[in-house]
């Protein structure tokens, strides 16, 4: 949908069939994020992961009621790796788990009380994998609707729990982009034009990502708005520079310990500094737990992500940072893409073009 199109379509009040925009503070008040406990200044946090997960259900959307497992077994197993997170100086984790994939809000709010850890959740769906996890309503709603859904909980809270999202999560294979793909970055694109919060895509490639820029400006949201999950996908780098310099997040998840990895991505960071562009740049693990339950005993067990850290949520402290630091990155390098810049990506804004 382009500019013009969606400005008619507001002015005779398609979206005014939503909410009024919103964004939950007023231009006097200091820029916050939303977390599963409530607004947090800005100004208060530390480091922060822009990309992790506590738990996912890969079975598929609709086809569980979800979660799972005993709140109190994922409570023991995960809760000591937040506490180890929050010695190492992380002040917030955004958790990237939306609905019908895993999200479950109420466990969050548990780990976030008892490690001290501020954690966001998201709304939005997941589009990508073929679309294995996105509900059947999503092919035959409208933008429209399903924004009023993402909408809905951002002003009510998720599942009557009181819980709001910090932001929208979606996912998309690669380019060219599928109709319903399409219409969920639409969506999107309504709801933070109400609301403020962020849109983040986990982006098959490069093609994808230029495709979502397109479609997201073209609706009127500022790039600022978007952040480009797993921009590692683009293994050139070209588009990371491209869209970074036209003001996009390029966030780039799945870091972990071993010696390819950290050569993968320090290449991309080498490169990204050159271009002066490191004031847009994220790095973080995607790292959490898989559900899994065996059809012939029922049990449900919960199993690390085989992103290949054994220690998750760790690696960018203990062998990262010194790797890069290495390559002559400084300490200001380092908290620019991990203080200064998430707080910035994340917080609640309108960003409109």
């Amino acid at each position: 949908m382009n500019r013009k199109l969606f400005i008619k379509i507001s002015a005779v009040g398609s979206l005014g069939l939503l909410f009024p925009y919103n964004p939950d503070h007023d231009k006097s008040e200091a820029p916050f994020i939303m977390t599963v406990n409530g607004k947090v200044n800005t100004g208060k946090l530390n480091i922060i992961l822009p990309h992790e997960h506590i738990t996912t259900d890969f079975i598929g959307a609709e086809k569980v009621v979800q979660p799972q497992y005993h709140q109190a077994d994922a409570l023991h197993t995960i809760l000591p790796y937040l506490k180890k997170m929050k010695q190492l100086g992380v002040s917030l984790i955004t958790e990237c788990t939306p609905q019908y994939i895993g999200r479950d809000v109420q466990l969050l709010r548990q780990l976030s009380n008892l490690s001290g850890v501020h954690i966001m959740t998201n709304t939005g769906y997941y589009a990508a994998v073929g679309q294995k996890y996105l509900p059947q309503h999503a092919y035959h709603e409208s933008a429209d609707q399903l924004a009023s859904r993402f909408l809905k909980e951002w002003t009510e809270g998720i599942d009557q729990t009181g819980i709001r999202p910090g932001f929208i999560k979606l996912g998309v294979d690669n380019g060219p982009l599928k109709a319903v793909e399409k219409k969920i970055i639409q969506a999107a694109a309504y709801t933070h034009l109400k609301s403020g919060l962020k849109i983040a895509i986990h982006t098959g490639d490069g093609a994808a990502a230029s495709e979502e820029f397109s479609l997201l400006t073209g609706a009127g949201v500022a790039p600022e708005a978007f952040i480009w999950i797993h921009a590692q996908n683009d293994k050139l780098g070209d588009t990371q520079v491209a869209l970074a310099k036209k003001g996009c997040w390029i966030s780039l998840d799945g870091i972990n310990a071993s010696d390819t990895s950290l050569k993968e991505y320090s290449k991309y960071l080498i490169r990204l500094k050159k271009n002066n562009l490191l004031n847009k740049v994220l790095i973080s693990h995607d790292d959490g737990w898989a559900v899994n339950k065996n059809e012939s005993t029922g049990k449900v067990t919960l199993s690390l992500f085989a992103n290949g850290n054994t220690k998750p949520y760790q690696s960018i402290f203990t062998r990262f940072k010194p790797y890069l630091k290495q390559r002559g990155f400084t300490t200001n390098d380092f908290l620019t893409m991990m203080v200064k810049n998430p707080k910035e990506a994340y917080a609640i804004k309108l960003c409109r073009i």
